[in-house]
């Protein structure tokens, strides 16, 4: 079913909002980490969506499933992360001003929200609905293998010390910051490094399948 051109530059100016946008607020409100992250992740989701969703949305039998495991992987993922202070090891690697509060509101509130209505989306082949497919395939699929580099890194706040400790970042009270530095604890890990592979499988499986499938429909749309 082909996406008409009305819908293409409706749904192509929402996602290129959400670009814009979605790592703007980030940044106000935390800083440059979700900058790349999520706006790494958006741009490349973008390309991927743009030649192989958009103009002809991918058959609900295929990336439905996909979509439903890597958000189901994802949310296992962030329960360990909540459980080992995410947020707040990230505040203090980077010196960023992120709480547990707001580490709750968007992994456990609104992003299962999203999630929810992106399945309903791809089921009736909304288009922008596999913008947010492929954003969290790119995302929490791809993205989340920085939890392997992150031990490596040394925090900006106190990196020898190997207690948790409290401070006000640019405002904003961050209570029970760990260090998950490996030269100061001697265990390589990062809070949520062990579920991390959850969403990542399914993640780099449905871009494999997905950009094999758009192949094959390129394929047969030449041979007909």
């Amino acid at each position: 079913m082909q996406t008409s051109k009305q819908s293409q530059l409706i749904n192509t100016a929402i996602a290129v909002a959400f670009c814009i946008i979605a790592p703007t607020i980030g940044y106000i409100k935390i800083g440059l980490p979700p900058v790349i992250i999520v706006g790494g992740s958006a741009i490349i989701g973008f390309f991927f969506w743009y030649f192989t969703y958009l103009k002809q949305p991918t058959d609900p039998k295929i990336i439905l499933p996909l979509f439903v495991l890597t958000v189901a992987g994802l949310q296992i993922h962030i329960v360990e992360e909540y459980l080992t202070g995410f947020g707040p090891a990230m505040s203090r690697l980077f010196n960023i001003p992120w709480s547990e509060e707001g580490f709750l509101m968007v992994f456990a509130l609104v992003g299962p929200t999203i999630y929810t209505l992106t399945t309903l989306g791809l089921y009736y082949r909304i288009p922008i609905a596999g913008f947010i497919a492929w954003f969290i395939f790119i995302g929490p699929g791809v993205a989340e293998f920085t939890h392997f580099i992150f031990p490596l890194l040394e925090p900006q706040l106190q990196p020898a010390n190997s207690h948790a400790i409290s401070q006000t970042i640019n405002g904003t009270e961050i209570a029970n910051m760990p260090n998950y530095y490996f030269k100061t604890t001697g265990k390589y890990y990062f809070a949520g490094m062990w579920t991390a592979i959850l969403p990542m499988v399914p993640g780099i499986y449905a871009i494999y399948r997905l950009t094999k499938e758009y192949r094959l429909s390129q394929k047969n749309n030449i041979n007909s």
